[in-house]
């Protein structure tokens, strides 16, 4: 898995503390974004997260590409609606000299699986040559490809979604492959607005796990902005 942050909005915080600060202040926002000092812009940012006033985080937006995932971890991606996303087609293009697939550790660790696994990829993969050999468009002859094969796909999320994406992504209950990847966005993310993406990630940072009987048993330690 390859997770790259293309761009995101120039200086986050002081984007987001200037949305914040417009609805008290009699200037406009660019004086705010230019005359507010960091003690400021953290005091705002303080006060919207203590209060739970995240409109304001939708001033800010993450781009990130990704490579090497499953189309099996894309299917849950593509889930969350307020983001947007382009990914590599297998309808345009065609595998023609062989596929990547993502393939889980509880597979690889038996050799006994390793090998039905890698049998059932081969042929699903021999079937799609065929296909295509036989005039077959690639836009029906994906129909054959696993859930297992690798993908490409661009996500940009404002900041809002991507700390409720943390949330749910960054849990230990959550599918291994989708969580090794928030974790990664998360630690990409967290250098350029360190105060917002303090305790970013699975809800029991913040507090009580909301899991209840189908907690993992191991939380994390809380953080603390104060």
């Amino acid at each position: 898995m390859q997770v790259e942050l293309l761009y995101h909005t120039p200086d986050p915080e002081r984007a987001v503390a200037t949305a914040a600060r417009l609805c008290y202040a009699p200037i406009g926002a660019a004086e705010l974004l230019d005359s507010m000092t960091e003690q400021q812009v953290n005091k705002v940012l303080s006060t919207i997260m203590a209060s739970g006033h995240f409109s304001a985080l939708e001033h800010g937006s993450y781009t990130f590409a990704v490579d090497g995932v499953s189309r099996a971890l894309t299917h849950q991606l593509v889930r969350h609606r307020i983001a947007s996303f382009n990914q590599q087609s297998q309808r345009y293009v065609a595998y023609k000299e062989g596929l990547n697939v993502v393939k889980p550790q509880t597979v690889s660790a038996q050799s006994e699986t390793d090998t039905i696994f890698d049998e059932a990829i081969n042929a699903a993969l021999t079937a799609y040559e065929k296909l295509l050999e036989a005039g077959v468009p690639a836009e029906d002859a994906r129909y054959l490809l696993p859930n297992a094969a690798e993908t490409k796909i661009v996500i940009t999320m404002n900041i809002r979604e991507l700390l409720h994406f943390f949330t749910l992504r960054c849990c230990n209950r959550a599918q291994w492959e989708i969580h090794e990847l928030a974790d990664r966005m998360l630690e990409l993310a967290r250098p350029t607005a360190p105060y917002i993406f303090l305790d970013g990630g699975a809800p029991c940072i913040r507090g009580n796990c909301p899991e209840g009987k189908m907690t993992c048993g191991n939380p994390f330690p809380k953080v603390s902005r104060v």
